[in-house]
């Protein structure tokens, strides 16, 4: 069933788990995270994010998730991850997304409260939810851009996020605490009092950006925390990838159908696992 970020993380809250939000720029991302839901019965949430409108135009993409989240036996939130102008997230939400994201967090902190202010006006005056970032990740989402040679003067200053919830108006909020786009080349160092310390000031949900490439361990951690909703990808990607890559090399099969259900399977398997984390299954 189709349903808002509010609705999917409210439930999560509930059932005492992270709701996963998983990009899904082609249909066999989608089935890996759809099936993957279903088998565990747990919420979950499909995501588009701008970088990928080269590969996946949101015009093409959006209705067939908006499509399959109507169809679905569980409950899933269509999402706009990383919209970077408000003309993108209207064009997400006139195709019927239940939420977005519009991420200023690398604008100066009043540029990033007026932009976000605009964009949560016209989505809730639609019935969608918006969440919103404060601070900032490190890579660009997909993993671009070099690593901040001081990856902490991008996190997340506590102090600022009552002012910032109040004059934005948002329903969810991104935190940066040491997470990062992509593939992790070093092994990442997480500030968890960043999430307790934005705990204490507000109930507002709170997401964690850069979810892939974390222990097992610190996934309970951030959730035990306050996290409620947990980006996550990259890994999952390139395990599909790494499938078809392997179908080619050991040349196995001579049709590309074959090749995507191959990674589809797998990546499957990774949302599988990965959801099981997040719902406390594993």
């Amino acid at each position: 069933m189709l349903v808002g970020l509010k609705e999917i993380l409210k439930e999560g809250k509930e059932r005492g788990i992270a709701v996963g939000s998983f990009n899904t720029p082609n249909l066999e991302c989608i089935l890996a995270v759809l099936e993957s839901a279903e088998e565990l019965d747990v919420p979950v949430i499909f995501a588009h994010a701008q970088i990928h409108e080269e590969i996946a135009p949101l015009d093409k993409i959006g209705p067939v998730m908006v499509a399959l989240a109507k169809s679905a036996k569980v409950n899933v939130c269509v999402h706009l991850d990383h919209g970077e102008s408000f003309e993108y997230c209207k064009r997400a939400i006139d195709l019927g997304f239940t939420s977005v994201m519009i991420d200023y967090s690398t604008l100066p902190y009043e540029e990033n409260v007026k932009g976000t202010a605009e964009v949560t006006a016209y989505a809730h005056a639609h019935g969608v939810d918006v969440e919103a970032e404060l601070g900032a990740l490190p890579q660009r989402e997909g993993g671009a851009g070099d690593v901040a040679k001081d990856p902490t003067a991008l996190y997340t200053k506590p102090e600022l996020v009552p002012d910032f919830l109040s004059r934005t108006g948002i329903d969810a909020l991104a935190i940066a605490f040491g997470t990062a786009h992509g593939i992790y080349k070093n092994k990442p160092i997480l500030n968890m009092d960043i999430i307790s310390r934005v705990r204490e000031l507000t109930d507002i949900p709170l997401v964690m950006h850069g979810g892939s490439g974390i222990s097992h361990e610190e996934y309970r951690e951030v959730i035990r925390r306050g996290i409620g909703k947990i980006n996550y990808y990259s890994y999952m990607a390139y395990e599909g990838y790494a499938e078809a890559k392997r179908t080619v090399e050991e040349k196995t099969e001579d049709f590309f159908h074959i090749l995507a259900y191959r990674a589809k399977e797998t990546m499957r398997k990774n949302a599988t696992l990965t959801l099981k984390v997040f719902s406390g299954k594993e």
